[in-house]
Protein backbone atom coordinates (compact mmCIF):
# COMPACT_ATOMS: atom_id res chain seq x y z
CA UNK A 1 0.00 0.00 0.00
CA UNK A 2 1.27 3.44 -0.58
CA UNK A 3 1.28 6.02 2.41
CA UNK A 4 -0.91 8.64 2.26
CA UNK A 5 1.47 11.35 2.62
CA UNK A 6 -1.19 13.64 4.57
CA UNK A 7 -0.56 11.28 7.24
CA UNK A 8 2.64 9.38 6.80
CA UNK A 9 4.46 10.03 10.05
CA UNK A 10 7.92 8.79 9.24
CA UNK A 11 11.20 11.10 9.34
CA UNK A 12 11.22 13.59 6.03
CA UNK A 13 14.52 12.26 4.08
CA UNK A 14 17.56 14.89 5.43
CA UNK A 15 19.45 16.38 3.08
CA UNK A 16 23.09 17.90 3.31
CA UNK A 17 23.85 20.86 1.00
CA UNK A 18 27.54 21.55 0.14
CA UNK A 19 28.91 23.55 -2.68
CA UNK A 20 32.83 23.87 -2.74
CA UNK A 21 35.77 22.02 -1.14
CA UNK A 22 38.75 24.25 -0.21
CA UNK A 23 39.63 26.95 1.46
CA UNK A 24 37.32 28.72 3.16
CA UNK A 25 39.29 31.56 4.30
CA UNK A 26 38.60 34.15 1.32
CA UNK A 27 34.37 33.10 0.61
CA UNK A 28 32.21 36.11 1.48
CA UNK A 29 28.98 33.00 0.86
CA UNK A 30 30.02 30.99 3.32
CA UNK A 31 29.73 27.84 0.90
CA UNK A 32 33.13 26.69 0.97
CA UNK A 33 34.50 23.43 3.44
CA UNK A 34 37.73 22.67 4.00
CA UNK A 35 38.75 19.14 3.04
CA UNK A 36 39.71 18.89 6.64
CA UNK A 37 36.40 19.32 7.95
CA UNK A 38 34.88 17.47 5.16
CA UNK A 39 36.66 14.27 6.71
CA UNK A 40 35.18 15.38 10.01
CA UNK A 41 31.89 16.00 9.21
CA UNK A 42 31.67 12.38 7.16
CA UNK A 43 33.72 10.67 10.51
CA UNK A 44 30.82 11.78 13.05
CA UNK A 45 27.97 11.13 10.92
CA UNK A 46 29.42 7.29 10.24
CA UNK A 47 29.67 7.56 14.39
CA UNK A 48 26.37 8.41 15.09
CA UNK A 49 24.92 5.76 12.90
CA UNK A 50 23.96 7.57 9.77
CA UNK A 51 25.70 6.79 6.57
CA UNK A 52 25.52 9.61 3.59
CA UNK A 53 24.04 8.57 -0.22
CA UNK A 54 23.07 10.14 -2.97
CA UNK A 55 19.62 11.68 -3.20
CA UNK A 56 18.29 8.50 -5.52
CA UNK A 57 19.56 6.59 -3.06
CA UNK A 58 18.36 8.20 -0.76
CA UNK A 59 14.49 8.74 -1.34
CA UNK A 60 13.79 4.86 -3.06
CA UNK A 61 15.11 3.69 0.25
CA UNK A 62 12.34 6.20 2.05
CA UNK A 63 9.97 4.81 -0.50
CA UNK A 64 10.48 1.60 1.63
CA UNK A 65 10.75 3.14 4.82
CA UNK A 66 14.21 2.13 5.36
CA UNK A 67 15.86 5.93 5.38
CA UNK A 68 15.94 6.39 8.89
CA UNK A 69 20.06 5.76 9.07
CA UNK A 70 20.55 7.85 5.86
CA UNK A 71 21.81 11.25 4.94
CA UNK A 72 21.24 12.40 1.34
CA UNK A 73 24.60 14.32 0.24
CA UNK A 74 24.54 16.58 -2.35
CA UNK A 75 27.31 19.57 -3.87
CA UNK A 76 25.92 22.06 -5.87
CA UNK A 77 27.70 23.91 -9.15
CA UNK A 78 29.80 20.87 -10.29
CA UNK A 79 33.03 23.01 -8.85
CA UNK A 80 36.41 20.32 -9.87
CA UNK A 81 37.66 20.16 -6.32
CA UNK A 82 34.44 17.77 -6.12
CA UNK A 83 37.02 15.28 -8.17
CA UNK A 84 40.32 16.02 -5.91
CA UNK A 85 38.65 17.29 -2.76
CA UNK A 86 35.40 15.71 -1.86
CA UNK A 87 35.00 12.30 -3.86
CA UNK A 88 38.17 11.30 -1.95
CA UNK A 89 36.70 11.71 1.28
CA UNK A 90 33.69 10.22 0.57
CA UNK A 91 35.38 7.07 -0.34
CA UNK A 92 37.37 6.71 2.70
CA UNK A 93 33.82 7.01 4.78
CA UNK A 94 32.00 4.75 2.26
CA UNK A 95 29.52 7.68 1.11
CA UNK A 96 28.07 8.35 -2.33
CA UNK A 97 26.89 11.71 -3.32
CA UNK A 98 24.75 13.89 -5.58
CA UNK A 99 26.57 16.44 -7.77
CA UNK A 100 24.65 18.66 -9.46
CA UNK A 101 26.36 20.18 -12.45
CA UNK A 102 25.66 22.96 -15.22
CA UNK A 103 26.54 21.42 -18.80
CA UNK A 104 26.31 24.63 -20.57
CA UNK A 105 29.74 25.44 -18.49
CA UNK A 106 31.85 22.78 -18.61
CA UNK A 107 35.52 23.70 -17.77
CA UNK A 108 34.81 27.06 -17.16
CA UNK A 109 33.96 28.72 -14.03
CA UNK A 110 31.86 30.45 -11.70
CA UNK A 111 30.97 33.77 -12.99
CA UNK A 112 27.65 34.49 -11.59
CA UNK A 113 29.19 34.78 -7.83
CA UNK A 114 30.31 38.85 -8.58
CA UNK A 115 31.65 38.82 -4.91
CA UNK A 116 33.68 34.95 -4.67
CA UNK A 117 37.31 33.97 -6.25
CA UNK A 118 36.80 32.00 -8.91
CA UNK A 119 36.79 28.24 -8.89
CA UNK A 120 36.98 26.09 -11.88
CA UNK A 121 34.19 23.72 -12.69
CA UNK A 122 34.49 19.96 -14.08
CA UNK A 123 34.98 19.11 -17.55
CA UNK A 124 32.45 16.56 -19.45
CA UNK A 125 35.30 13.98 -18.99
CA UNK A 126 35.75 14.63 -14.58
CA UNK A 127 32.03 14.25 -14.84
CA UNK A 128 32.24 11.08 -16.58
CA UNK A 129 34.81 9.82 -13.97
CA UNK A 130 32.41 11.07 -10.74
CA UNK A 131 30.06 8.73 -12.21
CA UNK A 132 31.81 6.08 -13.07
CA UNK A 133 33.07 6.30 -9.56
CA UNK A 134 29.38 5.77 -8.45
CA UNK A 135 28.65 9.50 -7.93
CA UNK A 136 24.96 9.85 -9.34
CA UNK A 137 25.01 13.11 -11.68
CA UNK A 138 21.52 15.99 -11.58
CA UNK A 139 21.46 19.16 -13.39
CA UNK A 140 22.02 22.43 -12.07
CA UNK A 141 20.93 23.99 -14.99
CA UNK A 142 22.19 24.87 -18.03
CA UNK A 143 24.29 27.98 -17.25
CA UNK A 144 22.94 28.48 -13.38
CA UNK A 145 20.26 30.65 -13.80
CA UNK A 146 17.15 32.07 -11.84
CA UNK A 147 14.74 30.20 -13.48
CA UNK A 148 11.67 32.64 -11.84
CA UNK A 149 13.29 35.03 -14.46
CA UNK A 150 13.33 33.00 -17.11
CA UNK A 151 11.14 33.03 -20.81
CA UNK A 152 9.47 29.43 -21.70
CA UNK A 153 12.03 28.85 -24.38
CA UNK A 154 14.56 29.32 -21.48
CA UNK A 155 13.24 27.68 -19.15
CA UNK A 156 13.12 24.38 -21.35
CA UNK A 157 17.15 25.22 -22.26
CA UNK A 158 17.59 25.31 -18.36
CA UNK A 159 15.78 21.96 -17.59
CA UNK A 160 15.41 20.07 -20.32
CA UNK A 161 18.28 20.51 -22.78
CA UNK A 162 21.13 20.36 -19.87
CA UNK A 163 18.89 16.79 -19.10
CA UNK A 164 19.84 15.47 -22.75
CA UNK A 165 23.49 17.27 -22.26
CA UNK A 166 24.33 15.00 -19.35
CA UNK A 167 22.69 12.19 -20.92
CA UNK A 168 25.08 12.58 -23.79
CA UNK A 169 28.21 12.80 -21.37
CA UNK A 170 27.34 10.03 -19.11
CA UNK A 171 25.00 7.92 -21.09
CA UNK A 172 22.27 7.84 -18.25
CA UNK A 173 19.24 10.85 -17.98
CA UNK A 174 19.99 12.61 -14.76
CA UNK A 175 16.99 11.82 -12.23
CA UNK A 176 17.29 15.06 -10.05
CA UNK A 177 17.51 18.54 -10.87
CA UNK A 178 18.68 21.63 -8.60
CA UNK A 179 17.44 24.88 -8.45
CA UNK A 180 20.16 27.98 -8.71
CA UNK A 181 19.86 30.60 -6.27
CA UNK A 182 17.87 28.05 -4.63
CA UNK A 183 14.85 29.63 -6.31
CA UNK A 184 11.32 28.04 -8.05
CA UNK A 185 8.11 28.76 -8.79
CA UNK A 186 5.18 27.08 -10.30
CA UNK A 187 6.28 27.82 -13.60
CA UNK A 188 9.79 26.34 -12.71
CA UNK A 189 8.37 23.35 -11.04
CA UNK A 190 6.13 22.59 -13.48
CA UNK A 191 9.31 22.84 -16.57
CA UNK A 192 11.41 20.29 -14.04
CA UNK A 193 8.47 17.42 -13.87
CA UNK A 194 7.72 18.34 -17.51
CA UNK A 195 11.94 17.44 -18.56
CA UNK A 196 11.26 14.17 -16.89
CA UNK A 197 13.04 15.18 -13.72
CA UNK A 198 11.73 12.52 -10.44
CA UNK A 199 12.71 15.02 -7.81
CA UNK A 200 14.23 18.51 -7.66
CA UNK A 201 16.04 20.10 -4.86
CA UNK A 202 15.26 23.55 -3.11
CA UNK A 203 16.69 25.01 -0.04
CA UNK A 204 13.71 26.13 2.14
CA UNK A 205 10.51 25.62 -0.13
CA UNK A 206 8.47 25.65 3.10
CA UNK A 207 4.95 25.23 2.05
CA UNK A 208 5.61 23.71 -1.51
CA UNK A 209 7.88 21.19 -0.07
CA UNK A 210 7.18 18.10 -2.38
CA UNK A 211 9.15 15.31 -4.68
CA UNK A 212 10.05 18.45 -6.85
CA UNK A 213 11.30 21.27 -4.49
CA UNK A 214 12.92 18.96 -1.66
CA UNK A 215 14.45 20.70 1.68
CA UNK A 216 18.10 20.95 2.07
CA UNK A 217 20.24 21.69 5.07
CA UNK A 218 23.09 24.24 4.46
CA UNK A 219 26.36 22.69 5.68
CA UNK A 220 29.64 24.82 6.52
CA UNK A 221 32.59 24.71 7.66
CA UNK A 222 31.66 26.04 11.22
CA UNK A 223 29.70 22.81 11.66
CA UNK A 224 31.04 20.48 14.24
CA UNK A 225 29.46 18.10 16.50
CA UNK A 226 27.21 19.98 18.27
CA UNK A 227 25.69 22.41 15.19
CA UNK A 228 25.29 19.26 13.13
CA UNK A 229 23.17 18.23 15.92
CA UNK A 230 21.38 20.79 16.51
CA UNK A 231 20.75 21.32 12.60
CA UNK A 232 19.61 17.42 12.71
CA UNK A 233 17.27 18.15 15.89
CA UNK A 234 15.62 21.13 13.56
CA UNK A 235 15.11 18.91 10.56
CA UNK A 236 13.17 16.75 12.93
CA UNK A 237 11.24 18.84 13.86
CA UNK A 238 10.23 21.05 10.89
CA UNK A 239 6.71 20.84 9.69
CA UNK A 240 6.09 20.21 6.17
CA UNK A 241 3.72 18.18 4.21
CA UNK A 242 4.19 14.42 4.33
CA UNK A 243 6.29 13.31 1.37
CA UNK A 244 4.88 10.74 -0.48
CA UNK A 245 7.25 7.95 -1.84
CA UNK A 246 8.76 9.48 -5.13
CA UNK A 247 9.31 7.29 -7.70
CA UNK A 248 13.22 7.35 -8.70
CA UNK A 249 14.42 4.50 -11.21
CA UNK A 250 16.70 2.09 -10.28
CA UNK A 251 20.47 2.62 -12.23
CA UNK A 252 19.66 -0.20 -14.48
CA UNK A 253 16.13 1.08 -15.10
CA UNK A 254 16.88 4.85 -15.90
CA UNK A 255 16.90 5.86 -20.32
CA UNK A 256 20.14 5.61 -21.94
Amino acid sequence: MTPDPTTDRRPQPWIWMYHAVGDPAHDPYGITVAPDRLDRQLRLLRARGLRGVDVSTLLRAHARGRADHLVGLTFDDGYADFATSALPLLRRHGCSATLFVLPGRLGEDNDWDREGPRRPLLDADAIREAAAEGTEIGSHGLFHRDLTTLTRAQLSEETARSRELLREITGTAPAGFCYPYGTFDQRASDAVRAAGYSYACAIAPGPAAGPHALPRTHISHADRGARLAAKRLRHRLRRMPGLAPVVVPAPQERVR
